[in-house]
């Protein structure tokens, strides 16, 4: 039986200040789609350039998906906040 990838979720920051919350098997491949704008959501197109704030290692894909969803439903201030608690510095360069 081959094991399942391990789901990752990252946060990224668009030039305007906004944070991006996604969910990805690679982060360094899914950075770059979005980097790129072909391949990543139209949310960030022709927002960029993007910084990636941070992400972690979460594990099954439904946890990713649930975690992911929490981190959705926050307010800006909420995102940051959560995003601190995490990576504490993440957020100074606003």
């Amino acid at each position: 039986m081959t094991a399942s990838p391990c789901w990752h979720l990252y946060m990224l920051k668009t030039a305007a200040g906004h944070l991006y919350t996604g969910i990805t098997t690679d982060v360094v491949r899914r950075f770059a789609e979005h980097s790129e704008g072909v391949r990543g959501a139209k949310a960030l197109r022709g927002k960029g350039p993007l910084t990636l704030l941070h992400h972690e290692a979460v594990g099954a894909r439904g946890d990713a998906l649930r975690l992911e969803a929490q981190v959705k439903r926050l307010s800006p201030a909420g995102k940051r906040a959560w995003l601190e608690a995490r990576c504490p510095g993440c957020t100074d360069t606003d």
